[in-house]
């Protein structure tokens, strides 16, 4: 079987002495795995789009009974390339990438997923960079997933909630000491439900340290949180398929 999808890079590994193995999202057949033949070879024409967060059109060659396809051809779409010069927005990016794979079954197709992740990075390579990215996305995600939080926990209030799902990313700007609590307890729900369901750490977690300016939500309260205030909140959450 041969097909032509629409696929982001959410993952990339060297395989033998010339291939790459990607992990694609793509719009209509979900997350797959595929082989780029030759692509580590000095005149592989492929290898651009066998890099990270690649937003390209991709020829998918599948065998009968195959478990991994083969990039027989394909067009870049776009490769970011204001978030490869940033390192907290390639990062971000990688780690945005690295949530979907991890959420996300193979060969199960979800356009809305999709979408999320196309805007996501698009709002990464030409807009700002909140304190309030990665919740917002880890929250949607969530929610896309099939675990998500129908009413709003921790005494977060219902407003700050749907701004927290539904507003465009820029424009989460949050600066008032309430606000910044409300973040702060929904970073906390994301770490715990990402500790609870996953059964190894993320690795863009794990493996970047970043500076100060390139804060990881995850790690760092947002400034002006009362610490003890936001712990006096935090019991466990229950997280089931909705």
């Amino acid at each position: 079987m041969i097909f032509t999808d629409s696929g982001i890079v959410l993952f990339r590994q060297e395989f033998r002495e010339t291939d790459r193995i990607v992990s694609l999202y793509t719009r209509e057949h979900g997350r797959i795995n595929a082989r780029l033949p030759g692509v580590m070879r000095p005149a592989g024409k492929l290898k651009a789009l066998s890099e990270p967060f690649a937003f390209g059109d991709y020829r998918i060659y599948v065998r009968r009974g195959g478990v991994i396809g083969t990039v027989t051809g394909g067009k870049i779409s776009n490769i970011f390339p204001n978030i490869r010069t940033h390192l907290k927005r390639s990062v971000l990016a990688m780690h945005l990438c690295e949530l979907v794979l991890r959420l996300t079954p193979l060969h199960q197709p979800n356009e809305a997923k999709f979408e999320l992740l196309c805007k996501a990075l698009t709002e990464l390579e030409y807009g700002e960079v909140t304190s309030a990215f990665q919740a917002a996305f880890t929250l949607r995600l969530m929610a896309l997933a099939g675990f998500g939080l129908d009413h709003p926990v921790l005494n977060i209030s219902s407003e700050f909630w749907r701004k927290i799902h539904e507003d465009d990313f820029s424009a989460l700007q949050f600066t008032e000491p309430e606000e910044l609590l409300s973040l702060s307890k929904c970073n906390s729900v994301c770490r715990r439900f990402l500790n609870r369901y996953l059964t190894y750490p993320l690795n863009t977690l794990r493996n970047f340290t970043l500076e100060q300016d390139s804060q990881n939500v995850f790690e760092t309260e947002p400034a002006g949180v009362n610490k003890a205030e936001a712990a006096r909140d935090s019991h466990p959450s229950t997280y089931q398929k909705t």
